[in-house]
């Protein structure tokens, strides 16, 4: 099934697009998914471990399984100052 990711912040900046489209297999995971992120956009992937993600508005741990048609966002870390 075909994702489509939304990002923001730094991770928007880093991938140079605010979405993407990630290729996973049925029944995958957020876990699936954060790996599959750091394989296709290697630019991310050294922040990829530190990422949080939503599905459907709520934040999801790497457990949740991903529905065809998910709402799915990834926040990057923060810092501030």
């Amino acid at each position: 099934m075909i994702v489509r990711l939304k990002l923001f912040a730094v991770a928007k900046e880093l991938a140079g697009t605010p979405l993407v489209e990630i290729d996973l297999p049925e029944q995958a995971t957020v876990g699936d998914l954060r790996k599959k992120l750091a394989e296709n956009v290697p630019a991310l992937a050294p922040i990829a471990g530190q990422m949080m993600f939503a599905v459907d508005q709520r934040y999801a741990g790497d457990e949740v399984p991903i529905a065809a048609g998910s709402d799915i966002a990834c926040i990057p870390p923060v810092s501030g100052g």
